[in-house]
């Protein structure tokens, strides 16, 4: 995959890569938050007035679209018996339980309830790539905005759910629980995390999970994965989890503005380099380059069967995660 894209952002910057270092074990150095009660000692009221806020859009959200879709797309890991009740036309007759209906000289069928309890697990690029956007908001608020729609529809449907934020370097680690209070403490770790690193260390991230996470997991990667070399983690990632690609950009990535003479500035390592935006080589370098990694990025996913989610800083959540929830339904009936 292209390791480079020029991009115009607010401060007119460029994409490069930073050495890619160790991540190590999971209980390396890494600031692991345990499961506790939010605690509101401390946070700032603005922060809180945010998560609040949050919480009442993204529960919105939940309540009217997303809380059927979740569930129907992410099925329990089994069934286990429930009850035996007596037989009723239409019932499968394989389900008949033959010795309590050799008992009660009347048919009787056993009922089985799927074993709903999921794991999820978001994680989060934090990489200086995702502090930047040039319509209504970066993509790191567009990020931890999706973020909050999943983490609440998880807690909704009783699942377990966690985060890791990631850089170059793993910068937060939420282990998944159950509850409300859980899922508040995931929002306002997304508001007021700030990362040390600025690199993008997608194999880094994907290690760790591999190595914390020890049960197969629904795994949200919400990255701009304009990073190198990530096919093998990606593929290791995916053959022990349930992995969905959250792809979040902005325009100015797309489509080069032409406003002349620009010096761009990679955020993630501060060089920089000036271009003429008018030049029409540049300008189809540009294209030629952004569409060649695109392509490249969905042939990827397609080939180590991972869904992706495309989503766009000045557009909203709701059409990209419900066209994700339909079209996984559907291949799923299919099947």
């Amino acid at each position: 995959m292209p390791g480079r894209r020029s991009s115009v952002m607010r401060t007119a910057s460029w994409r490069g890569h930073a050495p890619r270092p160790s991540v190590g074990t999971p209980a390396a150095g890494v600031p692991i938050i345990a499961p506790a009660p939010v605690a509101t000692f401390g946070v700032p009221a603005d922060i809180l007035r945010q998560v609040r806020l949050l919480e009442l859009r993204t529960r919105g959200l939940v309540n009217s679209l997303f809380a059927g879709e979740y569930r129907s797309v992410f099925k329990g890991q089994g069934m286990e018996f429930s009850e035996v009740r007596e037989y009723q036309p239409g019932d499968e007759v394989r389900s008949i339980d033959w010795n309590v209906t050799a008992r009660m000289q009347r048919p009787y069928v056993k009922r089985y309830i799927e074993e709903r309890e999921l794991t999820v697990m978001l994680a989060v690029d934090q990489s200086g790539s995702e502090r930047f956007g040039t319509r209504r908001r970066f993509k790191s608020e567009l990020a931890s905005e999706l973020a909050a729609v999943l983490a609440m529809s998880a807690i909704r449907n009783n699942d377990r759910v966690g985060t890791m934020l990631f850089t170059d370097k793993i910068e937060l680690v939420v282990p998944p629980r159950k509850g409300r209070k859980h899922a508040l403490r995931l929002l306002r770790e997304l508001l007021i995390s700030e990362p040390e690193g600025k690199g993008t260390d997608i194999a880094g991230a994907t290690d760790y999970l591999n190595k914390m996470l020890p049960h197969k997991t629904i795994i949200f990667l919400v990255s701009d994965f304009m990073a190198p070399e990530i096919e093998r983690p990606l593929k290791l990632l995916a053959q022990r989890h349930d992995v969905v690609a959250v792809t979040v950009e902005d325009p100015s990535e797309l489509e080069l503005p032409d406003i002349g003479l620009a010096r761009l500035i990679d955020p993630e390592t501060g060089e920089t380099i000036d271009i003429d935006t008018s030049d029409p080589k540049v300008r189809s370098a540009f294209d030629w380059n952004v569409n060649e990694e695109r392509e490249e990025r969905k042939h990827l996913f397609r080939r180590l069967a991972i869904d992706e989610v495309p989503v766009m800083t000045n557009g909203t959540i709701v059409e990209p995660l419900l066209r994700f929830f339909r079209a996984r339904e559907t291949r799923s009936r299919i099947r």
